[in-house]
């Protein structure tokens, strides 16, 4: 029985087993170490003191010292740490969005090679019609054994664009395998309708789904992260005390005497300044850093779609007149030639239009399922750029 693959069914291998995306996945998992660490306090520490090496005079203290952290310090790192959560995932989900674009291409380039393959065999047979018709016409006479050698040039041609087109299918199934490690057996027959033209998504739409694209998610959180960062350098400026507490013995006095003790350090010197200048300028580098992805994303989504409506035009005046027209014209002239109306290079003249115009055909949808892949990678969405002929959810 011959395997036979789904969109849906490559895409759930991919994400049980892509070595990429796992990696994302547990830098994100990491994260949670982050969070952890970021809401503890600081240890205290324990401190003994001797005073005087003899025995009648000796004093001896043991306290314990706490720093007390003020200035929302701690609350300030654990939102830094929440926001390396967020970025982490969205990063996850930007590996993955990436990861199902790199599959719907290879998706498409094995429908591809398969459609050519049909294509290929069809005018393989066409030739060959034509080669038999001309060796007929040689064989009563009619022509010259020219003719006969042009047909058999074709046949070979043909011939040869079969092989090539069966050759680059195990090309195109190694490519989805290597996303999860497989073979091109484990992939067999992709199993879609190439021969659907994407549906371009308009312009509205665009301008709803943009602020929600993987890459601006990802820009958003790594300005709230460096908002979180500036603000944990505008609390250092305040100075954390140490609360010291004990309990002090002396010979002399033969008693134990409780001690307390506050310490903070003097920004005599160092008042952060430069840490909160720096902090301050990323944040303004991550502003900037975001409305340069916007208006890029914008760019890009733009010359996306104009390529998507380009090709769906081409696609349907390929379909509509092009390719009749080609198929009529082809037909008459082989009719012809066998009638004796017209010559072998009117039957080959035909034969290269037709072939050039289903070899357009195969272009531009190639072209309409790329150009709607990269719409829904720069967005974030899922279009089943390949409309698959099964109905389970492949949705990211």
């Amino acid at each position: 029985m011959r395997n036979t693959t789904t969109l849906a069914v490559a895409w759930e291998k991919a994400l049980a087993a892509n070595p990429g995306l796992q990696a994302a996945k547990y830098g994100a998992a990491a994260t949670e170490g982050g969070i952890l660490q970021s809401k503890v306090h600081p240890n205290p520490e324990l401190a003994f003191n001797q005073e005087d090496t003899r025995s009648n005079a000796r004093s001896s203290t043991m306290q314990i010292n706490q720093l007390i952290e003020l200035g929302g310090k701690r609350e300030a790192r654990m939102r830094i740490a929440e926001g390396e959560k967020a970025v982490a995932h969205a990063t996850v989900f930007e590996t993955q969005v990436a990861l199902r674009f790199q599959l719907v291409t290879y998706f498409n380039e094995l429908l591809l090679a398969q459609q050519r393959v049909q294509f290929a065999s069809m005018t393989h047979e066409l030739a060959a019609h034509a080669a038999n018709a001309a060796e007929k016409r040689v064989q009563a006479g009619k022509v010259a054994p020219l003719e006969a050698s042009r047909a058999q040039v074709a046949q070979a041609n043909a011939a040869l664009e079969l092989q090539q087109a069966k050759s680059s299918i195990a090309v195109a199934q190694q490519n989805i395998a290597s996303l999860w490690g497989g073979t091109a057996a484990d992939v067999g027959e992709a199993s879609g309708d190439f021969a659907a033209i994407a549906e371009a998504p308009t312009a509205d739409q665009l301008e709803t789904l943009l602020e929600a694209a993987p890459s601006m998610v990802l820009a958003r959180h790594v300005l709230d992260q460096s908002r979180a960062a500036s603000e944990l350098e505008h609390a250092k400026r305040m100075q954390d005390p140490t609360v010291s507490i004990g309990v002090k013995r002396a010979k002399e006095v033969g008693r134990n005497q409780i001690v307390f003790g506050v310490s903070i350090p003097l920004p005599l010197f160092d008042r952060n300044a430069g840490n909160q200048l720096q902090a301050l300028r990323k944040v303004d580098q991550a502003e900037q850093k975001l409305q340069e992805q916007r208006l890029q994303l914008q760019s890009q989504v733009f010359a996306a779609r104009q390529q998507l409506l380009s090709s769906n035009q081409q696609l349907s005046l390929l379909k509509s007149r092009v390719i009749p027209t080609a198929q009529s014209a082809y037909d008459v002239s082989v009719r012809g030639f066998t009638l004796g109306k017209f010559n072998f290079l009117d039957v080959l003249d035909a034969q290269r239009t037709l072939f050039e115009s289903q070899r357009k055909l195969l272009e531009q949808l190639m072209a309409s399922h790329k150009a709607r892949a990269e719409i829904d990678r720069l967005l974030g969405t899922s279009s089943m750029a390949v409309p698959s002929t099964d109905t389970a959810k492949t949705g990211i």
